[in-house]
């Protein structure tokens, strides 16, 4: 087939459950390609020579290698492919914003000038993920001999799992240190069951387990163990702790009943299983619910809401709908499944009863101005245009600032004005040498695929650290 032809075949649609039947599961939403779909949609791809979805992915990806693998039907040499630069396709392939990197760059959706029409690259990579994890088929590359150096990995997201992949591969001793009693960080604790079976992410974790890495999870470093023991016991230390602290709005009312974080209210639904009613883990349940934000996070906890039993749930959102940050995906499964929304709308007062519980909001009827730093239009309130919105439960989701448990206990670690650790952006090497970090708490809030591209550099870096320093390397 020539390119010509190519380039006519359309995306093949991607299976999903019904809207009505969904929102009353926490099963997975897109069930996934069969391998006559995923065979039909690699033949879109054009093979470029230039290959533009390589440069638009954060970890290089052989894209168009593993593409021709699933034409061939060769899944085994596909996933093998990918599994050199990107050890977490399961969860990069459903939860990535493709879009806005390998898709944005590929050929056919330039030639349509529509991104939507570019070849399904996510899909595909979840496509030969799955293959793998349901077949069994996974193959344990050979591990060097021992180097003698030991890692310490702070925190098991992304970017720390990216870390502790390639360094074990590299005959390095890994140790995983998580706070939680799961793997995963946000992958966990705050992506829903119904965008990302937790299955997935311990399967993805299990992998790194065969290869040699080493978990210990209930370990709050800076508290259970302190960063003087660890820098004793490591010869060098990747911190990726993530950004597990809420941004909130500091407007009157925040402290009342029925207020929650999205960061808390996802912890207990996803990692502590409250969507479950068998379960401990208490949360609470309310009919008439208003997400604040306009995010993934914010799409997410919506989400939720309906599937703990809400009857309306409202997103509200301060900007327009061209200048919201969530994927297209996740807002058009939200307006599918019910969530109503409302643009141009901030919140100046939480409102409650005599006993302390949240009974509404009143908001501010915004327009919006000239860009602002995040180069969408900044908005501002017309005057005199006050609304009030009857709640039960609120849920705020704006954003989160990086933990600042580990910075606070390293006296001479360089800090920015966000919470954030200072890093050489090509080494990830921080202000205490033998010291690197990346992810979200170098970044504040960054995709699962830009925390892992961190982490790959970080540990080339960490790498190099170890065999060009001579003697004992520990920090």
């Amino acid at each position: 087939m020539n390119a010509a032809q190519r380039l006519k075949l359309q995306p093949v649609p991607m299976p999903e459950q019904e809207p009505a039947e969904r929102v009353h599961n926490v099963r997975e939403v897109p069930l996934g390609f069969t391998p006559a779909m995923a065979a039909q949609e690699a033949e879109r791809c054009l093979h470029c020579a230039d290959q533009p979805c390589v440069k638009g992915c954060p970890v290089g990806v052989q894209i168009p290698d593993f593409i021709a693998a699933i034409e061939k039907a060769d899944f085994a040499a596909g996933i093998s492919i990918i599994k050199q630069t990107n050890l977490l396709p399961a969860v990069c392939g459903r939860v990535c914003p493709q879009e806005s990197q390998c898709q944005k760059a590929c050929t056919v959706g330039r030639a349509h000038r529509d991104v939507g029409q570019a070849v399904q690259i996510g899909q595909l990579e979840r496509f030969l993920a799955d293959w793998e994890r349901e077949n069994h088929a996974q193959i344990i590359p050979q591990i060097p001999p021992p180097t003698g150096k030991a890692v310490a990995v702070i925190g098991s997201g992304p970017a720390g799992l990216t870390v502790a992949g390639d360094l074990i591969k590299l005959g390095h001793a890994v140790t995983v240190f998580e706070a939680l009693h799961k793997p995963g960080g946000v992958l966990g604790y705050g992506i829903p069951e119904f965008r990302l079976p937790k299955e997935i992410v311990y399967a993805e974790v299990s992998y790194l387990s065969r290869l040699g890495v080493d978990f210990r999870y209930n370990t709050v470093i800076g508290k259970s163990l302190t960063l003087d023991e660890i820098r004793h016991d490591y010869d060098a230390i990747f911190i990726g702790s993530g950004a597990g602290l809420p941004n909130f709005l500091g407007i009157p009312g925040e402290s009342l009943l029925g207020v929650y974080s999205a960061n808390e209210y996802l912890t207990r639904a996803n990692l502590m299983h409250a969507y479950d009613e068998h379960a401990d883990t208490p949360i609470l349940r309310r009919d008439s619910v208003v997400v604040l934000g306009g995010g993934n996070v914010a799409m997410d906890s919506a989400r939720t809401a309906l599937r703990l039993g809400a009857r309306k749930v409202s997103v509200l959102y301060r900007r327009s709908e061209e200048e919201m940050p969530a994927r297209r995906e996740e807002y058009h499964h939200a307006l599918q499944e019910g969530v109503e929304f409302g643009f141009l709308q901030s919140p100046i007062e939480i409102v409650g009863d005599a006993q302390g519980w949240v009974t509404g909001l009143t908001m501010q009827q915004m327009q919006l101005g000239e860009p602002d730093a995040s180069g969408r239009r900044r908005p501002l309130p017309i005057p005199g245009q006050v609304t009030n919105v009857p709640a039960e439960l609120v849920i705020v989701a704006i954003g989160n600032a990086p933990n600042p448990l580990i910075p606070a206990a390293l006296p001479g670690l360089e800090m920015n004005k966000h919470g954030g650790i200072v890093v050489n952006e090509e080494t990830m090497q921080t202000s205490i040498p033998g010291i690197f970090a990346g992810g979200d708490i170098v970044l504040g809030s960054a995709t699962v695929i830009l925390a892992m591209g961190e982490g790959r550099k970080a540990a080339r870096a960490i790498h190099s650290w170890l065999t060009k320093t001579a003697g004992d390397a520990r920090p």
